[in-house]
């Protein structure tokens, strides 16, 4: 198993996430990522805010499997299941 791969994939799980919460954040409210963040935060609506920007990671791993990056798509799966506990924790 090339762990290479494992984690280039967790890491761009990673990314896409991030990257659909702040598309998301910055543009359905009138706050930046930061302050909308936090404000999400103290509302309790942080895990709806994660859950709507792991909606990348779904399309990354659609692609990364038609690419037959099997390894990297396992990379992305185990980003979400991080980014989930993360969250419940948090």
């Amino acid at each position: 198993m090339n762990k290479i791969d494992l984690f280039t994939g967790f890491a761009i799980g990673l990314l896409a996430a991030v990257l659909g919460c702040f598309l998301f954040i910055t543009t359905y409210t009138d706050f930046d990522f930061i302050t909308g963040l936090s404000l999400m935060k103290s509302q309790g609506n942080l895990g709806k805010i994660v859950t709507l920007g792991t909606i990348l990671d779904l399309i990354v791993f659609a692609i990364l499997l038609k690419l037959n990056k099997e390894l990297m798509a396992r990379g992305v799966v185990l980003a979400v299941i991080v980014i989930a506990i993360i969250t419940i924790f948090v």
